[in-house]
């Protein structure tokens, strides 16, 4: 298993070099002069006046031929050293450590939150196929994938807003164990509960037809005892792979959540970097999230073997 994983943190390297020159390929050739860009917002003549322009990106580095820029910043990447923010000056590293968590802990829950959701519901789907609690199950879940997070979070705020009184509503971060993360996390578990429902109750639709299900069920073993001995444990690997793909979904919902809920995460970040044409930060964020889908893509190819001995078997 560790030479597996091994090789799969190897295979990343140049998945993560691709994305980055990809990134830094669209902001070098694709919106224009990044300095000139700040500038145009500002008051005053500073983004008309080319030398006061020039120095200021030969002071950024900003000068330089395009693969120069590109190497000299995927060495510093590797010293932990992702430079200075072209708007503030802030350092990129402590804007990426203070906004990190509060994406990584969201995505986190709402994972929890789906796998507790999710699978039992897919599971009892299954085992009352063609009933109305079937189709109450399954019509929710495709109701819940329907609606996008854009606007799942802007109708639900407003139906706060007309309920709650005095119109408050959960808006802004207090830490995992504050009620105004609830919302959010709702809105972002949406997609996610919906496919894992799905995916849940076609792969115990099929164990229940096989051999083994039968001879347990000839045995006279307990409908309960079937569910968690013999049906759960094959089920568990395609929706396990499911989850890992989630995660891509988790990075891009948390952009509109976190921008319409307040919160001060790598998605609402990535927006402000994106206005403020603040390259710097828009490579740092796409780095953290290309590692944190890699990751939990690892972690889920981890976990195949303690489901299912015959994978570790094949690698």
């Amino acid at each position: 298993m560790l030479v597996h994983a091994l090789k799969r943190v190897l295979l990343w390297i140049p998945s993560v070099l691709l994305v980055l020159l990809a990134v830094y390929a669209l902001a070098f050739y694709g919106a224009g002069d990044p300095i000139k860009l700040i500038f145009l917002r500002e008051p005053g003549g500073i983004a008309f006046d080319p030398n006061r322009l020039a120095a200021i990106r030969e002071a950024a580095g900003l000068d330089r031929p395009f693969f120069l820029q590109f190497a000299d910043y995927v060495w510093n990447v590797l010293q932990g050293n992702f430079g200075n923010s072209l708007t503030s000056g802030r350092s990129v590293g402590r804007t990426i450590a203070a906004a990190a968590p509060v994406s990584i802990s969201l995505g986190i829950l709402a994972i929890v939150l789906t796998t507790v959701v999710a699978i039992p519901l897919g599971v009892i789907a299954a085992l009352r196929q063609n009933t109305a609690l079937d189709y109450t199950i399954l019509g929710s879940a495709l109701f819940l994938y329907a609606v996008p997070s854009y606007v799942a979070g802007p109708i639900l705020m407003v139906l706060l807003i007309l309920v709650l009184p005095g119109g408050a509503v959960p808006y802004g971060w207090g830490g995992l164990f504050d009620v105004r993360v609830i919302l959010p996390l709702l809105v972002l578990s949406f997609h996610p509960i919906a496919l894992i429902v799905r995916q849940t109750r076609s792969a115990v639709i099929e164990v229940l037809t096989e051999d083994f299900v039968r001879t347990a069920r000839a045995k006279g073993l307990k409908p309960r005892r079937i569910v968690m001995r013999h049906i759960l444990r094959p089920i568990l690997t395609p929706v396990l792979t499911q989850l890992g793909l989630i995660m891509i979904t988790l990075v891009n919902g948390a952009v509109f959540v976190e921008l319409v809920f307040g919160l001060p995460g790598l998605g609402r970040l990535a927006i402000q970097s994106l206005l403020n044409s603040d390259y710097p930060v828009i490579l740092a964020v796409t780095l953290i999230a290309s590692a944190l889908v890699m990751v939990s893509n690892l972690v889920i190819d981890l976990a195949y073997p303690l489901l299912d001995p015959r994978a570790a078997e094949k690698r």
